[in-house]
């Protein structure tokens, strides 16, 4: 009955009266103060829901004034309701007022309803400008279009796929290389600018 007030009392103090709705739950928590610094740690099947966001982990630590800061590791998973966005990362970290996230590790994001899914060893998605940066290793996938490269910048309202770093897009039997490439995921448009090659299949 203890446990089950505390969990409760740390369940209301948690969520700042102006705020989104912010709740969680784990398997364990512990919490306290170091240094002036609040923490709270979710341990074990950890889940934390704020505003349209839901992320679940083995262990999310959450810290900074008015809970501004999430940290997720292990087995990490996340869900935009709202843009029916999902993604999966070794590690992510998200600020609750930025609304930015930052998965590091092997990462992917699928923006379902646009029917794209992209892998990369680092991304950063800023929900409120719906801007995500992807780095190393990068690949993006959307019906017979395959996009390779370094370092890619996605702009989800006007579904623009910036590549450069080697970037090579593979459409269906033809192959477009050059310093840099810009995909126009609606139309599947290639642009490409520098050193550019290519072969195409008739």
């Amino acid at each position: 009955m203890k446990t089950i007030a505390l969990f409760l009392l740390a369940a209301i103090l948690i969520v700042p009266s102006w705020a989104d709705t912010f709740t969680f739950k784990a398997d364990r928590m512990s919490g306290g103060k170091a240094s002036g610094r609040e923490i709270t740690v979710l341990v074990g099947n950890a889940e934390v829901r704020s505003d349209k966001l839901l992320l679940k982990a083995d262990r999310i630590e959450i810290q900074g004034e008015d809970n501004q800061f999430i940290d997720c590791t292990g087995n990490v998973t996340g869900m935009e309701e709202e843009k029916n966005i999902f993604f999966q990362t070794d590690r992510l970290r998200y600020d609750r007022t930025l609304k930015i996230a930052r998965l590091e590790g092997n990462s992917s994001l699928e923006d379902r309803k646009n029917e794209i899914v992209a892998k990369g060893r680092f991304i950063e998605y800023d929900d409120q400008a719906e801007v995500t940066v992807f780095q190393i290793s990068v690949r993006l996938f959307k019906d017979n279009l395959v996009c390779r490269s370094e370092y890619a910048v996605y702009r989800r309202t006007e579904k623009i796929l910036d590549l450069s770093g080697f970037p090579v897009v593979y459409k269906k039997d033809d192959e477009f290389r050059a310093d840099k490439i810009r995909v126009d995921l609606d139309t599947d448009d290639v642009t490409m600018e520098g050193a550019v090659s290519g072969s195409i299949k008739n």
